[in-house]
């Protein structure tokens, strides 16, 4: 995995500046810690940091130019069929000088040009500079497991591998962009193209950009298809799964540095365990993260499937982080606001796991392959009820609430039993969305201040609702897929582990996300998914891991990487709260109605309510503004280090 950057001017005759391109550069390090690469042409720079995983001579170093030095790539991420593309290419006559995934993609593009993308196997986000058509060409993998950031001024067009570079050039200033903080607060993070910076975009998944002749085009080369549904029979589908999933494993195994896998306990990552363990001739390194609240710690499960697998299993237990360190790190890291708290445990997984390995395999992606989330199961008793009067859907609602309240129950089943109320009180497509809600239109109109609401009113922003247009599903259940993988996977699963690994040197490696194992899954019948008789989801994948993973694995109860934030907020997190989102610099930037913040903590810490998303939302918008509005230039920018970081007031 590596960071990549670059800027190219519309005038061949400009100079790029090498001082600017390597501070841009030199952003991205901690993506690339193994090596350093630049390219200086006509009009054109590339740089690039490289952290070695195939090829680790120098011969591997990037850029990578072709025979005749007229085209250059910086590339980020891994192809899994490089290997099955060479000899191709080989007999068309191209000479190979390393033995690396990237050169491949190089005499691909001459081949291809920009439909090289569609042959290719795996992660990615690259920059192909050619040379004689002076035509920059950006392309980012099917599902967006790589980051890419660009900004078009009519000039130059400057890219990067996460905002932090693009932040470093001299023409751009940080800006706030009030739309995209409005659906920050919305989601807990902001769909793609937008960014939270004003002029900062973010290239789709499955797009590819060309930028010649003064000119930006954008082409999307992919789409996920759940039609036309495949006619299996439900062995037929267990096998299948099976036999591909291992497959998507046995790729990604490969590597000159040493490899292992995030294992939670999970049905997800402990299937990859499980076939990483049949593929394997010596134990697989496994890495597990835990907390002492029970509630939310998995370890034991975890230990139960390193015992089957025999695994070198490690593992850390959380304890109420130091704030002001794990704060300013992921505020560093994450570029933009981030309000996904399962950061915390996953950047310190990272840690763990890269003291013994370079690269990681994951579980990601099994819930939006197989309708694993509890809310998809609310989203369609929704569309299942959508004929009932809203009355009466809400009273249904409040019965199963009442019914766990008398059974008792705890702070986070509380909150689920409201958002069921609230969701079935919409139609089902809004359902959805609702679920996903940090801050719902009534909790702004309160919280925000009317020049802040007034800035934030934008009709072109991007939206979940209209995903479901963009969606070639037919089944209500394909279609509330559809628009996951077209939202919270790339938008805030991936980036979570994406940054978290690579802020540490580490690679991340996703079998579920193969987009051809994709294709198949989401063909499948959406009965053998879901169905009322287990509507937790994930029906025919457990039904094929049966005699694979312990029963107890496969039986238990589905808890998701939740972080113990409600306890750490009353805890020693509490003087952290009002110290930041109190603070003289937070209230000056007008935002929101002081008031109406002081009463979310109260709330939260007086336990009248469970405030923790929203409060953390808020802490890691405050803590993006001093990491990156702040900062008066690029030089300043360049000087900070996450564990030097002061969140004072």
């Amino acid at each position: 995995m590596c960071g990549i950057c670059g800027i190219v001017s519309s005038d061949p005759r400009e100079r790029i500046d090498p001082g600017v391109l390597i501070t841009m550069r030199d952003m991205l390090r901690h993506r690339g810690p193994d090596d350093e690469g630049l390219y200086l042409g006509p009009g054109v720079g590339l740089g690039h940091r490289r952290l070695s995983i195939i090829d680790l001579r120098p011969e591997g170093r990037q850029p990578i130019v072709n025979e005749d030095q007229s085209v250059y790539i910086v590339f980020n991420g891994e192809i899994y069929n490089y290997a099955e593309l060479r000899p191709w290419l080989e007999k068309r006559g191209h000479r190979f000088r390393s033995h690396t995934d990237t050169e491949v993609i190089v005499h691909l593009y001459e081949e291809l040009g920009a439909k090289c993308v569609e042959t290719l196997k795996g992660m990615f986000a690259f920059a192909i500079w050619d040379e004689r058509a002076r035509r920059l060409l950006l392309a980012r993998d099917r599902l967006g497991k790589k980051p890419l950031y660009y900004r078009f001024d009519g000039r130059h067009l400057i890219f990067g591998s996460e905002a932090k570079a693009l932040l470093a050039h001299p023409s751009v200033n940080a800006q706030p962009d009030a739309a995209g903080i409005d659906q920050y607060l919305t989601l807990g993070y902001l769909l793609g193209p937008q960014s939270a910076f004003s002029g900062i975009n973010k290239l789709a998944p499955a797009h590819y950009l060309l930028f010649e002749n003064a000119r930006v085009q954008i082409h999307r080369y992919w789409t996920l298809d759940y039609e036309p549904k495949l006619a299996i029979s439900e062995p037929d589908a267990r096998g299948e799964i099976i036999r591909r999933l291992t497959d998507s494993v046995r790729i990604r195994l490969t590597s000159d540095v040493p490899l292992g896998a995030f294992l939670s306990g999970g049905v997800d990552s402990s299937a990859i365990v499980a076939l990483m363990s049949r593929l394997s001739s010596r134990p697989v390194k496994t890495f597990s993260i835990g907390f002492k609240e029970t509630d939310y710690d998995e370890t034991r499960y975890a230990r139960m499937v390193a015992a089957a697998f025999q695994t070198d299993h490690h593992e850390f237990i959380v304890e109420s982080p130091d704030a002001a360190d794990v704060i300013s790190e992921l505020a560093w890291f994450y570029d933009e606001p981030y309000a996904d708290s399962s950061a915390i445990p996953v950047y310190y997984l990272s840690k763990l796991a890269r003291r013994y390995v370079t690269v990681a395999l994951n579980g990601d992606a099994g819930d939006e392959n197989f309708a694993g989330y509890r809310r998809y199961a609310v989203a369609m008793l929704a569309y299942n009820l959508r004929n009932l009067p809203v009355p009466l859907r809400r009273a249904l609602g409040a019965g199963v609430s009442a019914g766990y309240s008398v059974l008792g129950s705890t702070r986070r089943l509380k909150r689920r039993m409201k958002a069921l109320i609230d969701a079935l009180g919409r139609d089902w497509k809004s359902a959805y969305g609702g679920l996903m809600t940090v801050f719902d239109d009534d909790e702004k109109r309160l919280l925000y201040s009317g020049s802040f609401a007034e800035h934030a009113r934008r009709s072109d922003a991007p939206n979940l609702a209209s995903l479901y247009d963009g969606s070639r599903a037919i089944e209500p259940l394909d279609s509330i897929l559809s628009v996951d993988v077209r939202s919270y996977l790339p938008d805030d699963l991936l980036v979570k582990v994406d940054r978290a690994t690579m802020a540490v040197g580490l690679e991340a490696r996703s079998p579920m996300l193969d987009h051809e194992f994709m294709e198949f899954v989401a063909r499948l019948p959406t009965r053998l998914k879901m169905n009322w008789r287990e509507p937790a989801g994930k029906t025919i994948f457990k039904s094929a891991l049966r005699g694979i993973l312990p029963d107890a694995i496969l039986n238990r109860r589905k808890m998701g990487f939740g972080v113990p934030l409600d306890h750490w907020m009353r805890g020693n997190w509490h003087n952290l709260l009002r110290e930041v989102l109190l603070s003289p610099a937070a209230v000056n930037r007008g935002y929101f109605n002081t008031s109406r913040v002081k009463t979310l903590i109260d709330e939260h810490t007086s336990g009248a309510r469970d405030r923790q998303t929203q409060l953390w939302a808020l802490l890691m918008l405050e803590m993006w503004h001093r990491t990156f509005i702040d900062q008066a230039s690029a030089a300043s920018l360049s000087r900070l280090h996450p564990m030097t970081h002061s969140i004072s007031a």
